[in-house]
């Protein structure tokens, strides 16, 4: 398949830039504290909205990832060492932000023992001290398929467990090669069975080379994984290092797949070309529960 040429980008990527009251004092603050977010490393071209929005996304564990995912914009190498007290001093800052919704999320930490998931939980546990009214959705790794690591993080009770799939079988391999496919799915399964009235969530990467054909039966096979809450965005290169585009995907396609994934059966689909994890994620928690008839 012929890829894109760098430079060009159709019209409705086009976002403006950010400069709002909320934004500005947000990312004075973000720099006061010394906090990571992926809005920031990933270059999220939504930052200027949500930030408006009072929702942001912190990364824990450091801003350098063990693994090197073709797609991805955050560096890879050896990680800091693990920093025991970073759940308390995200939850102070947070609630100095006064958020309604946070996302948390790291890079992934195969260097450790859990991956991080007590540090996860350790963000949900006090973030929930200091503002019990705001929810906490947490983006987590693959913590390498373990089950008791997955158990640490669901203890805590997130108000949503979100794990990426982040493209089709077929081309884990070439964009995600320390995941695996089957180990995505099984992750949100048994998030489902060990917190059966939570909410899961998942995305999905277009344009990195898969097939319609193929993009639906990865939906459905989130579906069967029981996942409530589905985002599907158009892949964006970081780089002329990184993966090359395949093909960029219409606003009417990205409607389609929408109504294609509600059919299916999910409680929420957020799907258009700037739709990130976290893109509207303040909206998710309340439509994903409305759907499903719970308060």
């Amino acid at each position: 398949m012929a890829t894109v040429p760098f430079e060009r980008k159709p019209s409705w990527l086009k976002v403006k830039a950010p400069g709002g009251g909320n934004y500005a004092r947000l990312k004075t603050l973000m720099r006061e504290l010394n906090l990571h977010t992926v809005c920031e490393e990933a270059r999220c071209p939504n930052i200027g909205e949500c930030w408006e929005h009072q929702a942001a996304t912190f990364m824990i564990l450091g801003d350098v990832c063990t693994r090197n995912c073709a797609y991805c914009a955050v560096s890879h190498g050896t990680p800091l060492p693990f920093d025991p007290v970073e759940p308390v001093r995200l939850a102070e800052a947070v609630a100095q932000m006064g958020l309604q919704h946070v996302v948390i999320t790291s890079v992934d930490r195969d260097d450790l023992e859990n991956g991080g998931a007590e540090a996860f939980a350790g963000c949900i546990i006090e973030i929930r001290k200091r503002l019990p009214k705001s929810s906490v959705e947490v983006l987590i790794p693959d913590f390498k398929g373990s089950a008791p690591a997955l158990q640490l993080v669901m203890d805590a009770r997130p108000d949503i467990l979100n794990h990426n799939l982040e493209t089709i079988e077929r081309l884990y391999r070439l964009a995600r090669p320390g995941g695996r496919y089957q180990r995505a799915l099984d992750l949100l399964a048994n998030a489902r069975r060990m917190v059966p009235g939570g909410l899961t969530k998942s995305g999905i990467i277009l344009g990195m080379g898969e097939e319609w054909d193929e993009l639906l039966v990865a939906m459905r096979d989130l579906r069967r994984s029981d996942v409530n809450i589905l985002t599907l965005g158009q892949y964006l290169r970081p780089s002329e290092s990184h993966l090359p585009i395949a093909r960029y995907y219409t606003p009417t396609e990205f409607a389609e797949l929408r109504d294609l994934g509600l059919a299916m059966g999910f409680d929420h689909v957020e799907s258009s070309p700037l739709t990130r994890s976290s893109y509207h994620a303040w909206e998710q928690v309340d439509s994903a529960k409305a759907s499903r008839g719970t308060p």
